[in-house]
């Protein structure tokens, strides 16, 4: 699933053909993706005009004219691409309808914004603008990381006794925002803590630590286009580069990159879910 940095590349990618502009037709071509779509979604858009385009954890909002905003949630395999808009040098001519198009805004300026998403864990939402904070998927998100609101006080005081794994910890989004497996267990490996230690008993310091290398991993991968290992695509199509500038991640059994460690990378399954680390490196 698409973590922070995907959901912010897209988002950055959509800007600049999406806002200012106009919806002139929303086409809805299924009833559902992962939930029901709103009522009357296609009659609702239509003729809106794009305010302002910005995230919430992994959610991209796209705020309208009408006082409401499009919630977009990628799920496992959704992807925003554009057409017939000039990115760069470049202009992607629009491309043939394909059977997993399951939304596409045609745009004032000639652009078409297809949502398209395979397995279609993906999902949409029409919500007030001015309550949009107090949405069921919204409500209890903690702090965006790279936000004011996210800092060594903040982490200190909410891990504070807990008893859950660091890991389990900075994967919960009420505890910080937008945080996935990817970019904790490298944010884990650069602070050299193990990811089965409980949260509540790293020290103070060491926790403080972790909020200046958790921006710059995210930072990083933001910069690379995110991290492209199945189905995330760039809203351009082209993939994400920092999977190449992994230290832990899927490198079960590989060497540690850390000068003379020599240790191999080993895997284990915290709450479903793979934990890369170094034995040696991380305490």
């Amino acid at each position: 699933m698409p973590e922070l940095p995907e959901v912010e590349t897209v988002r950055r990618g959509l800007a600049p053909v999406m806002e200012g502009a106009r919806i002139v037709q929303a086409d809805v071509n299924r009833p559902n993706l992962r939930w029901p779509f709103p009522e009357n979604m296609s009659r609702r858009l239509t003729g809106a005009r794009i305010e302002q385009l910005r995230r919430r954890s992994k959610y991209i909002l796209a705020d309208l004219d009408t006082g409401e905003s499009l919630l977009i949630h990628l799920g496992m395999s959704g992807r925003m691409l554009i057409s017939g808009a000039k990115l760069g040098t470049f202009t992607h001519n629009h491309p043939a309808p394909e059977k997993h198009d399951h939304v596409v805004f045609h745009m004032d300026n000639g652009a078409r914004i297809t949502f398209n998403d395979p397995r279609r864990f993906g999902a949409m939402d029409l919500l007030d603008t001015s309550t949009a904070d107090a949405h069921k998927l919204l409500s209890t998100i903690g702090p965006e990381p790279l936000g004011n609101g996210f800092n060594e006080a903040y982490l200190i005081d909410a891990l504070q006794g807990k008893a859950s794994p660091i890991k389990s910890a900075l994967l919960d989004q009420r505890i910080v925002a937008g945080l996935g497996n990817i970019y904790v267990c490298e944010t884990l490996y650069r602070a050299r803590i193990t990811p089965l230690r409980k949260a509540g008993q790293i020290s103070k310091q060491r926790v403080a630590t972790l909020v200046p290398i958790i921006r710059q991993v995210l930072s990083e991968a933001i910069d690379a286009g995110g991290s492209s290992l199945k189905d995330f695509r760039q809203a351009d199509g082209d993939l994400g580069y920092f999977q190449h500038s992994f230290d832990v991640y899927g490198r079960e059994s590989e060497r540690c990159r850390t000068a003379g460690c020599g240790s191999l990378i080993k895997r284990v399954v915290q709450s479903g879910r793979s934990s890369f680390y170094c034995p040696n490196c991380q305490r």
